[in-house]
C-alpha cells in the first residue's frame, strides 16, 4: 500500500540513510557490462549533439529543430541498457507552456527526456557541476538564480524559450525524494507564469513519474534523497541483478490563466501528481 504523503506524514526525514550497496562478483560484472555501453552512448550522442548545434545554432538561433531528438534517442536507449522497463499513459501537450512532475533521482531526467522533447530549468549551481552540468548546458537546460531582483530577467528568458516553442520543464517538489511520496509543491516558480507576457498563452501539464523497484528490493530501490552521493547510487543501478520499471501518466494540461492565482495552479499539479502516483503504486 503507497505510504501516506508528507503533509499526513510529518515523520518522513530527508536525512533517513540509504539503504546499503552490496554489489558481489556478479553485481560488478554487470555494471561494467551495462556501464561502458551506456557511457559511450552518453557521450558519444553528447559529441554528435555538439558537432551538429555548430550548424544548428547559427541557422536557427534559440529553436533546436534536430538536436533535441538526439537527447530524446540517447534516454530511450539507455533504458534498454539499463534493462529498465519504460512505460508511459496520457497525451502530451500541443500548447505552449511548461511540464511540471514529482522528482525521485537523477533517473527522472532520462524518463521525461525519452518521452518529451523538454528543457530543464535548473538551479545556477548545477551548471558548474563537473560532467552534470556540461551535460545540461549542451541539452540547453534554462538556469535560473533564487534572487527575487533577477526575477524579472528570468521572467523574459522563460518567455523567449516558450515562445521559441520550448517546453520548459520544472521539479516543484525543490528536491528528489525516495519516491514513496510527492512532497507538497513549492509555488515560486509557478509566479512566473502569470506575467502578463506569459499568462494568457501558456499551460502547464502535470505529469507522475513513478519507479517500481526490481524484484525483492525495498520500494525505495530507486530514491535519490537528502546528502545521497551520485557514484554509489549509479553503481547500485548499474549493478541491479534484476531491474524494475518508470511509469510516465501525463495528465491534462491546465491553462495557465483559468486560475486566480500561483498557489491555485500547484494546489492542481500537485492534486493531479499525487493522486496518479498513489494509484500507480497500489497497481504495482
Amino acid at each position: 500500500m503507497a505510504e501516506p504523503n508528507p503533509v499526513s506524514d510529518p515523520l518522513w526525514n530527508s536525512d533517513d540513510a540509504p539503504d546499503a550497496v552490496h554489489l558481489g562478483v556478479l553485481g560488478w560484472v554487470l555494471v561494467v557490462l551495462r556501464g561502458v555501453p551506456l557511457a559511450l552512448l552518453v557521450f558519444g550522442g553528447l559529441i554528435i549533439l555538439l558537432a551538429i548545434r555548430l550548424i544548428e545554432r547559427p541557422l536557427f538561433g534559440i529553436r533546436r529543430p534536430i538536436t533535441p531528438f538526439i537527447t530524446q534517442v540517447v534516454c530511450r536507449n539507455a533504458f534498454r541498457i539499463l534493462g529498465i522497463g519504460f512505460r508511459t499513459s496520457g497525451d502530451l501537450m500541443a500548447e505552449r507552456g511548461a511540464v511540471v512532475a514529482n522528482h525521485t533521482s537523477w533517473l527522472d531526467i532520462f524518463a521525461l527526456n525519452a518521452r518529451k522533447r523538454v528543457y530543464f530549468v535548473s538551479k545556477a549551481e548545477v551548471a558548474k557541476w563537473p560532467g552534470i552540468g556540461w551535460l545540461a548546458r549542451a541539452t540547453g537546460t534554462v538556469f535560473i538564480e533564487r534572487d527575487r531582483k533577477k526575477a524579472k530577467e528570468q521572467t523574459l528568458v522563460f518567455e523567449t524559450r516558450l515562445k521559441a516553442g520550448h517546453k520548459l520543464l520544472f521539479f516543484p517538489e525543490g528536491t528528489s525524494t525516495d519516491g514513496l511520496r510527492v512532497l507538497p509543491f513549492k509555488t515560486t516558480l509557478f509566479a512566473a507564469f502569470f506575467a502578463d507576457e506569459l499568462r494568457d498563452f501558456m499551460y502547464v501539464q502535470p505529469v507522475s513519474v513513478v519507479f517500481h523497484a526490481p524484484a525483492g528490493e525495498p520500494d525505495r530501490f530507486y530514491g535519490w534523497w537528502g546528502d545521497m552521493e551520485f557514484g554509489p547510487h549509479l553503481l547500485k543501478t548499474l549493478g541491479a541483478r534484476r531491474q524494475g520499471a518508470v511509469e510516465l501518466i501525463y495528465h491534462a494540461p491546465a491553462k495557465v490563466s483559468g486560475f486566480e492565482n500561483r498557489k491555485a495552479l500547484a494546489a492542481h499539479c500537485e492534486v493531479a501528481v499525487r493522486h496518479a502516483h498513489e494509484l500507480a503504486r497500489l497497481e504495482k
